[in-house]
């Protein structure tokens, strides 16, 4: 439509003034904690990108968002906020945990981990069954039984880690470790295979998993009936219907698939690093990804960029804890902060001053 903004302003240059609106804020706040903002920027940098390890952690931290980032993304298509993520990735853990506890005993390492990747999103899909269903067929509104169904997601974990799956013998609320042959390589070990020596990270083969997953939601979104029925449901549900199509089932589908994307966390966290099943282990990347999904606008390859950046903050954070005195972890959480209220809480924020900016240029353009 003449006159909107086009693609490359609203996808790439406002989030990036968001982000540098971020981080000038944020320098503000390491200037008032007393260090300087560049030596800061400087550290934060090179400990995500400046050694190999970091590179892996930052990798790892990312492959996690992507999954998060996505399952928020496909829900936004379909004019659903799911709020969810968090526990339908505490779900597909569990799924994971099950599957590698049942079957890593009876199975080969070629049977178990795709049953166990299978588990963790036919979980996670089931966690996000009922909230899509309750919006579709009885209007309960998804953001709050999704936002309610984090709290039983945790409350069933810590009941079942404590009463049922906890090794016996021990305080701590996890289960026995996976046998060897349920575990996914890591990368470092997967590329000394092949030649390649680098360093050890957590970086392990679910990455494979999440590229697969950005193709899987780029075709769905972009190329198939399934997709156009999202688009049209999220764009205008009236429009939908008069199309022939039925709202209910797209709300009950792709929540589903939402969900099934977001508890491939499990396989990342249980079936590649802990290789045991534990509390906690999603560590908040479920509402992360709601920042990740509305920087990335949407679209896997943004989904992507902000997955890295959001995962260099992670790894970047958490040297500038080690390296400054008076930049604590409390501090670098506040820094991430920014960037998620930048980057997601207002990431519409300069678009009524880009969209000005850009009819008065267009206006006073050449005809």
């Amino acid at each position: 439509m003449k006159g909107d903004l086009p693609r490359w302003i609203d996808v790439g240059v406002i989030p990036a003034v968001n982000i540098l609106l971020a981080f000038l804020v944020a320098g503000v706040v390491v200037v008032l904690a007393g260090e300087s903002p560049l030596e800061a920027l400087a550290v934060l940098v090179n400990g995500a990108f400046g050694y190999e390890e970091a590179i892996g952690y930052t990798l790892y931290y990312a492959t996690n968002l992507v999954f998060t980032g996505l399952a928020v993304a496909v829900a936004f298509h379909a004019g659903l906020f799911n709020i969810g993520a968090e526990g339908q990735a505490y779900l597909g853990g569990l799924g994971v945990g099950l599957a590698a506890l049942g079957l890593d005993g009876v199975l080969p390492g070629w049977a178990v981990i795709p049953v166990a990747v299978a588990a963790s999103g036919l979980f996670g899909a089931a966690w996000a069954f009922l909230p899509g269903w309750l919006q579709a067929h009885r209007g309960s509104h998804v953001v709050i039984t999704t936002i309610m169904f984090n709290f039983l997601a945790s409350a069933l974990m810590v009941h079942l880690m404590v009463n049922v799956l906890i090794q016996p013998g021990q305080m701590s609320p996890e289960s026995r470790e996976f046998a060897s042959n349920a575990w996914l390589p890591f990368a470092h070990e997967a590329l000394a295979a092949i030649g390649i020596e680098v360093a050890r990270s957590p970086l392990n083969l679910s990455i494979l998993l999440a590229a697969a997953a950005c193709v899987f939601v780029w075709v769905l979104i972009n190329r198939t009936r399934w997709g156009y029925a999202i688009r049209t449901v999220g764009a205008n549900e009236a429009a939908a219907v008069y199309a022939g199509i039925d709202p209910r089932k797209v709300i009950v589908g792709t929540m589903c698939v939402s969900g099934a994307l977001a508890g491939f966390v499990g396989v990342n966290e249980l079936l590649g690093v802990h290789h045991r099943l534990l509390l906690n282990f999603t560590a908040g990347y479920g509402f992360t990804g709601i920042a990740v999904a509305l920087m990335g606008r949407g679209h896997p390859v943004g989904i992507v960029l902000a997955s890295l950046l959001f995962g260099a903050l992670y790894q970047g954070g958490t040297e500038l804890d080690f390296e400054f005195d008076s930049i604590t972890r409390d501090l670098v959480v506040v820094i991430q902060g920014l960037v998620i209220l930048f980057s997601g809480a207002l990431a519409f924020m300069l678009h009524p001053l880009a969209l000005r900016l850009w009819r008065r240029s267009r206006r006073e353009g050449p005809a």
